[in-house]
């Protein structure tokens, strides 16, 4: 199919219209000695801060054409612990919504702050689910409840509507727009997997040659059965893997640790000033390892999926890092070249 160059908007206004045509930087600073162009698709310039702005807006907006959600009469409930949630807030304060959202302990107090400013109601889950120990099968169990109980209810499901998929299309457009179709490599953090799915049905159709590396938390049980750890950093992988998942959208799979993420998001900024989130973090440490094998005059895109202000309690605070991994300030005030082609074993092929 051809590629066309992207006609004017005629959907959302106000402040929703700013959702999307976020800006593609080039990283020069990043990877010295790499033989590839890096950029950054910088989704923070999004109004809610984040890249779920593009699927908050895509399953709202959608159901308010299509008159299933009415402003003033329905009640959107949904559980996210972060970006989704945000974004959702902004949306349904803007068209006269109500918004539950159903989070859990780890939620930043920062973030329930942002919920409750946009007007959304808070519901906080503390006890994780008996059968499995995990908080994500409590708060969907929670939201099912809501749900039933709830007159004119409307639940988006980020993990299994395929709004949150079709979103995309949009986000890999603009990259393949900005590069003039030469996209080489794409590295992509994968939660529900609406943006890594979205991208790779744009690729497919439009049939790029792109390779899809997605990137995965350790202890995630996305791409099979999840190794026992804790995980700190939130915002890529999940506990259960989600509906809208299709293993064989990704070319490869990199998964990254706490302490990659952190290393990560300092490293980013001490290099290219981009205060990141922690799945930006995650993104810039696979880069890292898939580097030896990317052929050299490579077009690579990392998407950044949000900015590090909400981050600065945890990542960006060097008391949370010593408490969690010790002094490691060493590895991004001195950030090694790419790791050689032999750590790539974590690399699913």
């Amino acid at each position: 199919m051809p590629r066309t160059e992207r006609e004017p908007k005629t959907g959302p206004k106000g402040i929703l219209s700013t959702v999307g045509g976020t800006p593609l930087v080039e990283l020069e600073r990043l990877m010295p000695g790499f033989a590839s162009r890096v950029f950054a698709k910088m989704e923070r310039f999004n109004p809610g801060g984040s890249v779920k702005d593009r699927s908050a807006l895509n399953m709202v907006a959608a159901r308010i054409r299509s008159g299933e959600l009415v402003p003033g009469r329905s009640t959107v409930i949904e559980s996210s612990s972060g970006n989704l949630a945000i974004g959702l807030a902004q949306i349904c304060g803007y068209y006269g919504l109500r918004l539950v959202c159903v989070v859990d302990s780890r939620t930043t107090r920062q973030n329930i702050a942002i919920l409750r400013a946009y007007g959304a109601e808070v519901e906080i889950i503390t006890e994780p689910d008996p059968a499995t120990g995990q908080l994500l099968p409590a708060r969907l169990h929670r939201v099912a409840e809501l749900v039933a109980s709830t007159p004119h209810a409307y639940w988006p499901d980020q993990y299994a509507n395929p709004l949150n998929r079709q979103a995309h299309h949009t986000t890999m457009q603009e990259i393949d727009l900005a590069l003039d179709g030469k996209v080489d490599q794409l590295v992509v953090a994968a939660g529900t997997s609406g943006t890594l799915g979205g991208c790779a049905d744009y690729i497919r159709r439009h049939r790029l040659g792109t390779t899809l590396n997605a990137v995965d938390a350790l202890g995630s049980a996305l791409f099979g059965p999840p190794a026992a750890c804790t995980r700190l950093v939130p915002g890529h992988g999940a506990s259960i893997a989600p509906r809208l998942l299709r293993p064989g959208d990704a070319d490869r799979v990199v998964h990254v640790g706490d302490l990659d993420c952190v290393v990560g998001c300092r490293t980013l900024v001490r290099r290219e000033a981009i205060l990141a989130g922690g799945s930006s973090g995650a993104v810039v440490a696979a880069l890292a390892r898939l580097a030896p094998g990317i052929p050299p005059g490579s077009n690579v895109v990392i998407v950044l999926p949000d900015g590090g202000d909400r981050y600065l309690d945890t990542i960006y605070d060097d008391t949370w890092v010593r408490r969690h991994f010790g002094d490691v300030t060493h590895l991004w005030d001195q950030a090694p070249a790419p790791a050689p082609a032999g750590q790539l074993a974590d690399i699913a092929q």
